[in-house]
């Protein structure tokens, strides 16, 4: 087995700006985690990409199941079938298979209270369980909308449109304010305590 090669800096930079976690960040420039460790401290870039707490990571990633290498989704030879979509859709863009980011547009920007980005996984010829990099990519919603079809139903529409709680296509999210949200929206300038965000969250 041919030794792996060494990671420069700004392989790893690249690599942690892509990825929630170090795991993750190696998972990313496909190496071991041990090597990718190695060079993570040498570099002393390791301790700032800690995420043990799991902050913007889903919870279906905890299963404690092995998953099958991603490439045999891929490539066929593994059905998708009986995995999650979503936790497909995550690994394609953690394991550097899709860049989170708008295909058309390059959208990319994150919610500030969940870190999340409005991306849809998009199946060009609309078989969804054909996931060859030549047939999947990410849009925003604006862009799956032109090209794609409409997201929300006539009566997903009418809900929000009449100020109704949309109890349609999702969830009511319930807000939930922590340490890592506070700093998220100091960053953007609302910088009050936390009784003035939850007043700000609570007219978003």
């Amino acid at each position: 087995m041919p030794k792996a090669k060494p990671l420069s800096k700004p392989q790893i930079v690249a690599a942690q700006s892509k990825t929630k976690s170090n795991m993750a960040a190696a998972r990313y420039l496909h190496v071991s985690y041990q090597h990718y460790k190695r060079y993570a401290k040498v570099y002393n870039l390791f301790d700032g990409h800690k995420n043990q707490s799991g902050k913007g990571i889903p919870k279906f990633l905890n299963n404690g199941k092995k998953d099958p290498a991603l490439l045999d989704i891929i490539e066929g030879r593994v059905s998708a079938a009986s995995f999650s979509p979503a936790k497909i859709k995550y690994r394609l863009i953690e394991e550097g298979y899709l860049l989170e980011e708008c295909n058309m547009c390059g959208f990319k920007e994150r919610r500030v209270m969940d870190y999340k980005i409005p991306l849809l996984l998009h199946f060009k010829d609309n078989n969804k369980s054909n996931y060859s990099k030549s047939n999947t990519e990410l849009l925003c919603y604006n862009h799956y909308f032109l090209t794609v079809g409409d997201i929300f139903t006539e009566k997903d529409v009418k809900q929000i449109e009449s100020h109704q709680e949309h109890t349609g296509t999702t969830d009511k999210i319930e807000w939930e304010v922590d340490d890592y949200h506070l700093q998220r929206l100091k960053e953007l300038g609302l910088d009050g305590d936390e009784d003035d965000v939850n007043q700000y969250i609570s007219r978003i």
